[in-house]
């Protein structure tokens, strides 16, 4: 069942990231590609991911800190996508988040960011002589796991905010070549500071602080054959509300924090090792508001393997996109 099953599987994961000045924001689950894994199938794997600017956006001047030197972030996690049925997936994942600054006084951070999981469904797929046409929509809800203090940009580990996620991606393909396209939507908690008073543009006496919500649109286009994926990526994300940053000032979680990035991934599985895969790829920030121009560099590890012993598969066209 294996090898029939892994010869129409093309790939068991996509990272999708987004860097809000040094926060990485790691989408590490499915929901903006257009693959699904079958009924009572798993893929797990580690992943890392590293992304450093010295560069940003304040407000819309691009400028350099020289208090703060270069900003890095590390992710590390690890991510599980279990199959449902053919046409609806979950896939949960948990980041370990380091930040530095090579420079200035401010602390390093670390530790466990927020649990992540999306449930993701094919709703619509039409097979014809000329390709294949794909409809998902999928919803991804987030908590943080622990408590990391979210007004400390740049260093802060997250927004320390409570997320739900709605996307819709279109898939098309034609022989080997595939072109992707999502649109989200990401409603925001209110969170709470350690402190009692804080400016935006006026000056707020309160510890709750309301973070503006999200768009993402993701574009992706390339390669994809049962071994091989090479893929161009372009990313934009929005906030819906929020203020710049003010001159010469610390950025604070509820700026506004818009950015667009390019990219590539590669993912290859190996021919002697059925279900194992490995990608790597890299992106960059081309424009932002409020955010870092970050350059980040991605990898993983994931292996595919079935739960459930059953006869030989009978639908091996449901193990295709």
């Amino acid at each position: 069942m294996m090898k029939p099953l892994l010869t129409h599987f093309y790939k068991c994961i996509a990272i999708a990231a987004c860097l809000y000045l040094s926060i990485q924001h790691a989408s590490a689950q499915m929901e903006n590609d257009g693959i699904m894994i079958p009924k009572n199938y798993i893929c797990a794997g580690p992943m890392f991911s590293t992304s450093s600017w010295t560069n940003y956006w304040e407000g819309t001047y691009k400028r350099n800190n020289g208090n703060i030197g270069k900003v890095t972030t590390n992710m590390y996690s690890f991510m599980a996508t279990y199959g449902i049925t053919n046409d609806l997936i979950v896939t949960a994942g948990v980041p370990y988040i380091t930040s530095t600054a090579s420079a200035g006084t401010l602390h390093d951070q670390k530790g466990i960011q927020d649990l992540s999981v999306n449930l993701k469904w094919r709703a619509y797929k039409l097979k014809t002589d000329k390709g294949t046409l794909s409809l998902f929509a999928s919803v991804t809800g987030s908590i943080p796991l622990s408590n990391y203090e979210a007004d400390f940009l740049p260093l802060a580990l997250g927004s320390h905010s409570k997320n739900v996620t709605g996307r819709v991606v279109i898939d098309y393909n034609y022989g080997k070549v595939f072109f992707t396209g999502s649109g989200a939507y990401t409603n925001r908690s209110n969170i709470t500071i350690d402190r009692n008073s804080y400016y935006t543009t006026e000056l707020i006496y309160s510890n709750q602080v309301e973070l503006p919500n999200m768009s993402d649109y993701n574009f992706r286009a390339g390669y994809r054959s049962k071994y091989l994926i090479v893929e161009g990526v372009a990313d934009i994300s929005t906030s819906l509300g929020g203020f710049d940053i003010r001159k010469n000032d610390m950025p604070f979680p509820s700026n506004r924090m818009n950015m667009s990035s390019v990219g590539g991934n590669i993912r290859y599985r190996l021919k002697s090792f059925y279900g194992l895969e490995f990608s790597a790829g890299d992106d960059y920030v081309v424009a932002g508001r409020n955010v870092g121009q970050s350059n980040m560099i991605h990898g993983g590890l994931t292996y595919i393997f079935g739960i459930i012993k059953k006869k030989t598969v009978q639908d091996k066209d449901s193990f295709k996109n």
